[in-house]
């Protein structure tokens, strides 16, 4: 708790957090945490991809991960990434503590992924898709932050190589499983009254932009049953995605919209809306975009319209492992009586790390009202012990779990 706070007075204002990935306030946070590992026995790399390691060398080279980022949103809160990381040092020291002299079963690798939130450059988890040989070289090629900075430059102000990236993916070899501890960021633990939660996997997303393209007209002179107004179906889609959302589970947003020629005293010509479809299952995730697909066609033509859609970004639902997520119930209950088993609609470089096909769980600890990303972003700190402790435990559990499958 100390070290939580420590960091929040050392990176943030009165707007939340200010440790956006690869800016200067970020490299200020990887010192802090830096000198946080020297007092222990563990050696600090950095890979090509700007992950940090902390290895602590085992008697088996095969490796039990923990990880988080320390990067946040702007103005963000104080726990979302940089509890994952803090919890997993506390860990490392106990550990290291219980075998000082010796070495421990397996070797404990603590990881800082660079840039999970994708803040700046509008990709998320960079690093850890780095490390699962998932990352997208020729995409990253053409991002720019508002300012026009490359993230390639962006990369070379921190003595990293856009290029090497992808050799992050070696670190792989003798990767076992991986924990992380994360804040929910939603209000289903909050609502249940219960502080923790084990995690079945992050969702599958869809994500597009629909753009409807009608005809310009003046706003005074046209009557309403001749106009092709473009925004006509984009407004029925708003209300429509809930209804598909209703009927296949998931959650879907329409969360951006903009209109042309955008003036009080014209018709809408063209309307462009972002839609993102989030689901645990394939099926369900792909039923919904179906459905969607089908809403929008069927009110462009009323509309007498025309519609095409551009996916911009796509990621299939991610399971976890169903006997980490076993342990990961025993070691909640261990410590708060009661335990509750949930999606994560977020993503989160845990599922980078599970689709490299290492076995992977996570833990959530509840979020007050529901609110991450934002200053506001709190969680009890009753709450927050209760977590490490089970973290902790969840850590112990999988060491004895690797060495029954030794």
């Amino acid at each position: 708790m100390r070290e939580l706070k420590e960091l929040r007075e050392l990176t943030g204002t009165e707007e939340g957090a200010q440790r956006v990935a690869f800016t200067p306030v970020w490299k200020q946070a990887r010192d802090w945490f830096r000198a946080k590992l020297e007092e222990l026995p563990v050696t600090v790399e950095q890979d090509e991809a700007g992950n940090l390691w902390a290895t602590l060398e085992g008697e088996d080279p095969r490796a039990l991960l923990l990880g988080g980022h320390l990067d946040s949103v702007p103005n963000g809160g104080w726990l979302d990434g940089c509890l994952n990381v803090l919890a997993g040092l506390e860990t490392l020291r106990r550990i290291a503590a219980q075998y000082e002299g010796s070495k421990p079963p397996f070797t404990v690798r603590l990881v800082d992924w660079a840039d999970e939130e994708g803040a700046r450059f509008g990709m998320s988890l960079f690093g850890s898709s780095a490390f699962s040989g998932n990352l997208d070289l020729e995409r990253c090629r053409t991002l720019k932050d508002r300012d026009g900075i490359t993230l390639g430059a962006a990369l070379a102000e921190h003595g990293l190589s856009l290029e090497d990236a992808p050799r992050a993916a070696s670190r792989q070899e003798n990767c076992a499983a991986y924990l992380e501890l994360h804040i929910e960021q939603g209000p289903v633990l909050e609502n249940l009254d219960l502080p923790l939660g084990g995690v079945l996997g992050t969702f599958g997303v869809e994500r597009h932009q629909v753009r409807f393209h009608g005809q310009a007209a003046h706003s005074g002179s046209t009557p309403m049953d001749v106009r092709r107004d473009a925004f006509l179906p984009a407004g029925k889609m708003a209300q429509e995605v809930y209804t598909i959302t209703d009927r296949h589970g998931g959650v879907s947003t329409i969360g951006f919209c903009r209109t042309a020629p955008g003036i009080v005293t014209s018709v809408v010509e063209d309307c462009l809306i972002t839609l993102d479809q989030r689901h645990l299952e394939a099926d369900g995730l792909q039923a919904l975009l179906a459905d969607a697909r089908a809403a929008s066609e069927r009110y462009a033509e009323e509309a007498s319209v025309s519609v095409n859609w551009e996916r911009l970004w796509q990621i299939e639902p991610i399971l976890f492992d169903d006997e980490l997520i076993e342990l990961c119930d025993e070691a909640i209950k261990e410590v708060a009586g009661v335990s509750h088993r949930l999606p994560s609609g977020p993503l989160h470089d845990a599922a980078e790390v599970a689709r490299a096909g290492i076995p992977t769980v996570m833990m959530f600890v509840q979020s007050l009202r529901g609110i991450s990303h934002n200053r506001i972003e709190d969680t009890e700190e009753e709450h927050l012990e209760l977590a490490v402790r089970a973290f902790d435990s969840l850590a112990d559990r999988t060491l004895n779990w690797l060495a029954e499958r030794a």
